[in-house]
């Protein structure tokens, strides 16, 4: 038997048994977008992650189905909407890559990583009104120090861009 401890309209924490876990209740997935363009270069997003206290770089990203005009959307479509949003480039093709449990341990939550090519941009990026992204569009060549530069600035990098690369065979 599930016992609610706490609940809020983003998060909510449950008991089951001896184990505590969290949920949100309005997604139990998310999408990340490994988007790479014709001339080889990764974008990446970098932004502050309350949670972290720190800056964290990543693939862009986002919940499935959290916002009522998006739910039942399909996760590709899902996926195609953050990249433009967070990166302002659209893309003619997105493919599945993986589905992998977030944090098996603490949720049930799902995300699954698509790989998006054919880039072209359409709009600014930055995410909505209440982030702050940067863009780096990085060349694949350089990814390792890049991402080892942005650790020696304090930056912390999510472990989804590697397994997303590692999966996409680059």
């Amino acid at each position: 038997m599930i016992e609610t401890l706490y609940e809020s309209r983003w998060l909510g924490v449950y008991r089951n048994g001896h184990w505590d876990f969290v949920r949100r209740p309005n997604s139990d997935a998310a999408v990340g977008v490994l988007a790479v363009t014709s001339d080889a270069k990764v974008l990446l997003v970098e932004q502050f992650r309350i949670p972290m206290q720190k800056r964290v770089i990543e693939i862009p990203a986002g919940l499935v189905g959290d916002e009522e005009e998006f739910r039942g959307e399909d996760l590709s479509e899902t996926a195609r909407r953050e990249l433009i949003e967070e990166t302002g480039y659209q893309a003619e093709s997105m493919v599945p890559l993986m589905s992998s449990p977030t944090s098996a341990g603490m949720t049930c939550e799902t995300t699954h990583l698509f790989l998006a090519s054919g880039l072209t941009r359409v709009g600014p990026g930055g995410g909505t009104g209440s982030e702050d992204i940067t863009v780096h569009e990085v060349p694949l060549v350089e990814m390792r120090s890049f991402l080892r530069a942005k650790e020696n600035q304090g930056c912390l990098v999510d472990f989804k861009i590697q397994a997303a690369l590692w999966e996409a065979g680059l």
